[in-house]
């Protein structure tokens, strides 16, 4: 197997390389500026170096708030970039493994989003990333779309480093408690797409398409703080929880509407292949390796 991995420098990314690297698998890995996915020709030349038999995208636009005044950037990276390396993956006959989002979803509905719900983005990035997918979708038959949630790791920006950051310098914080969805560990998504990958290149009779992948159970972000800050305390990583006061979406005006509910169904890719949600509380197991 030899996977090209891009966007290496991701939450997810540095995640995957790590991961693929463990298993001795063929990879080449590019970051921003290292691959342009928005340039074609730099996308074919890499193709014909490296001749991947697997391409997993997890570069992605995903400024949220700053996605609502850059839309040009967002559907440059999102739609184009995930076009360019879906035709590019279709003509040297690898399989293309894509990151999409819950964004791509109004939120607005009860219970779990199905991966055959209609999409109905509130905003730039989620309909960038949806634009994304429908290019995919017409440009490389070979494809695995995974819409995922929350997400969080070791590396880059993400809510639980917030948390963290956050209980350090103050003593109490206002956290929204009416959004829910379930908090998705990087590491777990990682280890998702290569599961899918060697599935894949072991010709198994695989169905192409959309999946959802995330954490269980599902919590508010104020619950989810409420966890990360007790983790933090036994673990002696924070001295004490600072005091959490529970608002509204309201409250908390941001650019950008986040959805109130980010719930995805994970049983398609249980029952497809054999993949667990995600254990976003036992990735809290380990908040020492977030402090840096």
């Amino acid at each position: 197997m030899r996977v090209l991995v891009t966007g290496s420098q991701g939450q997810v990314g540095q995640c995957l390389v790590k991961n693929l690297l463990a298993k001795n698998i063929t990879t080449r890995a590019l970051d921003r500026t290292q691959l342009d996915i928005t340039s074609p020709q730099a996308i074919t030349q890499v193709m014909d170096e490296f001749k991947p038999n697997i391409v997993i995208n997890a570069a992605a636009y995903t400024a949220v708030d700053k996605a609502e005044t850059d839309s040009e950037l967002a559907y440059l990276i999102n739609r184009d970039g995930a076009k360019y390396l879906a035709q590019a993956a279709s003509e040297v006959g690898a399989a293309l493994l894509h990151i999409s989002t819950d964004y791509v979803f109004s939120g607005a509905r009860n219970g779990e989003y199905q991966e055959t719900d209609i999409p109905a983005p509130q905003g730039v990035y989620g309909a960038s990333k949806l634009a994304g997918e429908l290019a995919i979708q017409e440009s490389c038959a070979r494809h695995i779309i995974l819409r995922t949630a929350w997400v969080f790791g070791e590396y880059g920006n993400n809510f639980v480093k917030t948390m963290l950051r956050l209980g350090v310098e103050r003593s109490a914080l206002n956290i929204v408690a009416d959004q829910w969805g379930g908090p998705t560990y990087a590491g777990d998504i990682a280890s998702a797409l290569i599961n899918i990958a060697e599935s894949i290149n072991t010709n198994e009779s695989v169905e192409f398409g959309i999946y959802h992948f995330s954490g269980l159970p599902y919590v508010s972000w104020f619950d989810f703080a409420s966890h990360i800050f007790d983790a933090a305390v036994d673990q002696n990583v924070l001295a004490q929880r600072p005091e959490l006061t529970a608002i509204t979406s309201e409250m908390y005006p941001t650019p950008a509407i986040r959805p109130a509910n980010s719930k995805l169904s994970v049983q398609k890719i249980k029952k497809h292949f054999d993949i667990d949600a995600s254990n976003w509380q036992q990735a809290l197991n380990y908040l020492n390796k977030y402090c840096h």
